[in-house]
């Protein structure tokens, strides 16, 4: 199973997560949020450079926008986290490989997925209050809901004590656990070490 960690914010930070060669990297672009990312001239050379999976996470934000970045900081993935329409996926896919992000509750119809089959990746997390990750859990029995043959990311309060849990889940589409507020010291700063754990000890099970 591969690992995301999202809400990179700073330079020494991005570059000791990088080492670990978790294989995808997230960047938020929304502004609302306090794992935001404020661009300088180091930050975009050093996201730039990573050889991990770079993913930019956005909120109904223009297609324009999204494409800028995307070209600035060479993503290899865009992380959508809002409303984003079908049409609006379809066109954006034309630039970049697409992640398109559901927020689960006890009343989500996984069936809704179905309007979104040609994107690359889905991801499912809890619905809240935020626009962004709540660090809260979804009753992940329900995954087993979903019948699609789009590939699927899984976030939402993950932290070392849901390893096994993780493990027992079996879902052939789940291919990667997006990790954030649960491994940091601070928003937008992760704790390496937990990381490390974390890696090592999900590749062992």
């Amino acid at each position: 199973m591969k690992i995301k960690v999202c809400g990179l914010t700073a330079i020494d930070n991005i570059n000791q997560v990088s080492k670990l060669e978790v294989d995808y990297v997230g960047f938020i672009f929304y502004k609302k949020t306090s794992r935001f990312v404020e661009l300088t001239k180091d930050l975009i050379s050093e996201i730039h450079g990573l050889s991990n999976q770079k993913v930019g996470v956005f909120v109904d934000e223009t297609q324009n926008e999204v494409v800028r970045l995307k070209t600035l900081l060479d993503l290899d993935y865009v992380q959508l986290h809002g409303d984003e329409s079908v049409e609006y996926c379809k066109e954006l896919q034309v630039f970049t490989k697409i992640i398109k992000v559901f927020k689960i509750d006890e009343e989500f119809d996984f069936e809704t997925c179905k309007l979104y089959d040609f994107v690359d990746y889905f991801l499912f997390e809890t619905k809240g209050k935020l626009k962004g990750g709540n660090g809260t859990q979804f009753d992940w029995s329900r995954l087993q809901e979903y019948d699609l043959s789009v590939p699927f990311f899984l976030s939402g309060g993950i932290g070392m004590c849901d390893v096994s849990s993780l493990t027992k889940l079996n879902h052939p589409a789940l291919k990667v656990v997006d990790v954030n507020s649960g491994f940091e010291l601070e928003p937008g700063l992760k704790n390496v070490e937990l990381i490390k754990e974390f890696k090592n000890e999900l590749s062992n099970r």
